[in-house]
């Protein structure tokens, strides 16, 4: 079993090694102190199970787990926690693997022997049951991830200046170009509903970056800071974002 550790804490990471290499087959194949530094390992080091902490700094266990979920063959993930009054419940719901901390030997090895994939459907769960855990600026998620040549991109959320429907993708265009990603608008608008607002049918921008509106031969446009292309406003729409104008 290739074992992956993620936890910002050296000494848990430390202890956790110390306990797999007492486990015959088990192999730590590296360790990481956040999401995001998980997920720029994962492609490298192809893990078959990943023992995660939930409570991280830059991005926690649960949207880490969320975005792997988007892989095509995501790897195992067992999570670490020392809250068991708001996730444990969570888990054996799920009927997946779970430690508690301080993890205990014979906990670990069980945990290995149960472990198997996260549907997203078990995150969504697990992302209600485990509400109590604080997230900045109430959204969840700050990242957005896409599959490209390089593993799994990650674009902040802070970056993206708007979302474009095409087809069966949406694009994400942001200050350092655009990715696709296979989630739909509809999603994104509800998860994202205090920060971007839809213009038209097939787009959604961040409403922070928006710097004028404008009006030529009849159709309304809008411009946002740092892109240089402008994007048109439906007149079905136009009369909500001028209510939206307004309270800003």
């Amino acid at each position: 079993m290739r074992v992956l550790v993620c936890d910002d804490e050296p000494l848990a990471r430390e202890r956790l090694k110390r306990m797999l290499d007492k486990i015959p087959g088990a192999e730590c194949i590296g360790e990481a102190e956040n999401g995001v530094d998980l997920l720029q390992k994962v492609p490298h080091l192809n893990p078959e199970i990943i023992i995660s902490d939930i409570r991280m700094p830059g991005m926690d266990g649960i949207e880490a787990a969320e975005h792997l979920a988007r892989l095509n063959e995501p790897p195992a993930l067992i999570f670490c926690t020392a809250y068991d009054d708001y996730a444990i419940k969570a888990f054996q719901v799920n009927a997946m693997g779970y430690l508690l901390k301080p993890v205990k030997q014979q906990d670990l090895e069980q945990a290995l022997g149960q472990a198997r994939r996260l549907t997203r459907a078990q995150l969504a769960s697990l992302r209600e049951e485990s509400s109590e855990v604080p997230r900045k600026n109430g959204h969840a998620r700050e990242f957005i991830s896409a599959r490209t040549h390089r593993g799994i991109e990650l674009i902040q959320l802070s970056d993206v200046r708007y979302f474009m429907a095409d087809q069966k993708y949406v694009t994400v265009r942001h200050i350092g170009g655009e990715v696709l990603i296979d989630e739909t608008l509809k999603d994104l608008e509800n998860e994202f509903e205090n920060l971007f607002f839809r213009i038209h049918r097939n787009c959604l921008i961040r409403l922070d970056c928006l710097e004028s509106v404008e009006q030529t031969n009849g159709q309304v446009n809008v411009r946002l800071r740092g892109v240089p292309e402008q994007l048109p406003v439906s007149r079905r729409l136009m009369s909500n974002l001028k209510k939206v104008l307004k309270g800003l």
